[in-house]
């Protein structure tokens, strides 16, 4: 084993100076292969809500869903109902068995005629995920991978070497998620693709949400994902991997695979029953569940915002109708995100209106980026300081309401926060992509959109209420100590207040490697 590590460095020298060579975007110059048309009709039923429309002129119709495994449901009810169209954009598609189970469902689709278009990005990629290329040895199925790696290998020591040799391209990520189907119905919010954001796996699960779109912001969404997919930086998948991962053979044994549900059948004990009625989509179809009718504005970045202009202040095309709706609050703004890294200037914003905020944000103990976490570190007495109200949520909640958990689920200790939700006086809301950080603002694509309504205000803010009870979240206060401020993290453990004055951290290890990050200058890459 002692002579394998020479050899690697060997092998990775010429390795580090040819990917220094290769600093352009992969296929740049290639031209595009021909895609298959969309040539069915659309399924009637999924244009039925849209249909009532014409009684809610300038209004698009919402549901929030919440709960995770309903967020599995509606994917896989969607991709079962479409007739003409299936159009998915991910930061990440993970091939677990989730992901495995939503591959084969749009294979299905795709032979049925379906078009099935899947844009993913390609900075958080994992064994396995490229099973997801094998739908494109269908002739329905088209797929390109956003601002990809030259190195399509497996070493994350190669895949590093490249990231440093080619750190400004590589550093752009496409973190929007969207899906789309029969370009009718949209689903639009948090929730990547993978197990632990459908918290059905006990070892990782995120309290996350979607929103069920309908009506005119569906097209102005499709537009959208229509502008990142003809974008120079999605690249077709055909110049990247392998020809047997995505060819004929790769496609017929990924038809003959049949997933069982076995972590989702294990979360939601009626999965199988769910799905085969239908549900969660069948009742927003046929009105049982209501949806809310309202305005809304899209709050989206351009494919290659970080080379717009200076006056259009590059990196914040997004975040500017966001900001403007927190300066317009009077009486009371919420956030949830489970990054806050803000920069200057959005430190400020929320410090202006720090005596009417509350934000709901990550806590060591549930952190997975410790890096991250020593950010937000930074910036915590400056806004208690302000008025900012702040809560961390628990990794081991007593209660599994506004978690998005079942019950029984809870009980592993293992919930993260991966929400993206703000609420602006009770009279509207953003559900979307974007975190408040820095790496939102300045180095990812984000897509959400601002709903003005007061029911689905009112919907986020109860559960806000019921993930900041004290059985799921640290209060973080400040108490004066001598002539220092001192935190404190307030909570309840079997119905009985405690007060730490020690952050709480899984082990003394996590809270020394956060504290470590904490000296390092990066806050901007956060």
């Amino acid at each position: 084993m002692l002579l394998e590590a020479p050899r690697r460095a060997a092998l990775a020298a010429p390795l580090l100076l040819a990917l220094a060579a290769c600093a352009g975007l992969p296929g740049r110059d290639r031209p595009r292969p021909p895609e298959a048309p969309a040539t069915q009709a659309p399924n009637a039923a999924l244009l039925a809500p849209a249909a009532a429309a014409a009684a809610h002129p300038g209004q698009s119709a919402f549901r929030l869903y919440s709960t995770g495994v309903d967020g599995l449901l509606l994917r896989l009810e969607l991709i079962a109902s479409a007739h003409r169209s299936l159009d998915l954009q991910y930061y990440i598609f993970r091939g677990d068995e989730s992901g495995r189970l939503l591959t084969e469902a749009l294979l299905a689709a795709a032979q049925r005629g379906v078009r099935v278009r899947i844009l993913v990005d390609d900075g958080e990629v994992a064994k396995g995920d490229d099973q997801l290329y094998a739908l494109a040895g269908d002739p329905h199925v088209a797929i390109r991978v956003f601002n990809p790696w030259h190195y399509r290998g497996k070493s994350m020591t190669l895949r590093g070497l490249e990231y440093l040799t080619h750190h400004e391209r590589l550093d752009y990520r496409m973190h929007n998620k969207l899906f789309i189907a029969d370009g009718a119905l949209a689903l639009i919010g948090g929730r990547n693709i993978g197990d632990q954001y459908f918290q059905v796996d006990p070892d990782a699960q995120y309290a996350d949400d979607d929103a069920l779109v309908a009506g005119p912001v569906t097209a102005a969404l499709a537009d959208c994902f229509a502008q990142f997919w003809a974008s120079e930086t999605a690249v077709p998948v055909e110049f990247l991997e392998p020809a047997r991962l995505r060819d004929a053979a790769a496609a017929r044994a990924l038809a003959a695979r049949h997933t069982a549900p076995q972590k989702a059948a294990a979360a939601g004990s009626d999965f199988s029953a769910r799905l085969a009625a239908g549900e969660p989509l069948a009742s927003a179809l046929d009105g049982a569940t209501p949806l809310t009718w309202a305005s809304a504005e899209l709050a989206r970045d351009l494919p290659d915002k970080r080379h717009e202009p200076p006056s259009a202040r590059s990196g914040s095309l997004m975040f500017a109708p966001i900001a403007q709706a927190i300066r317009a609050t009077r009486t009371q703004f919420v956030m949830v995100t489970p990054y806050l890294v803000p920069t200057g200037g959005e430190l400020q914003l929320l410090e202006e209106v720090g005596g009417h905020a509350r934000i709901l944000t990550t806590s060591l103990e549930a952190t997975t980026d410790p890096l991250a976490q020593a950010g937000y570190m930074h910036d915590r007495v400056p806004l208690l300081e302000s008025g900012v109200q702040l809560y961390e949520l628990r990794r081991d909640p007593d209660s599994p309401r506004g978690t998005g958990q079942p019950a029984h689920m809870s009980r592993y200790g293992n919930l993260g926060l991966h929400a993206k939700l703000l609420v602006f006086d009770e009279q509207a809301l953003y559900v979307g992509s974007m975190n408040y950080d820095a790496r939102s603002r300045r180095l990812n694509t984000e897509l959400g959109l601002i709903v003005h309504s007061p029911v689905l205000a009112g919907e986020a803010l109860r559960r806000f209420e019921a993930m900041t009870q004290p059985a799921n979240a640290y209060h973080v206060t400040l108490k004066q100590q001598g002539s220092d401020p001192q935190l404190v993290w307030s909570t309840q453990r079997a119905g009985r207040p405690v007060e730490l004055t020690r952050e709480p951290a899984r082990s003394p290890w996590q809270r020394l490697e956060v504290h470590t990050l904490k000296l390092l200058p990066v806050d901007g890459e956060l």
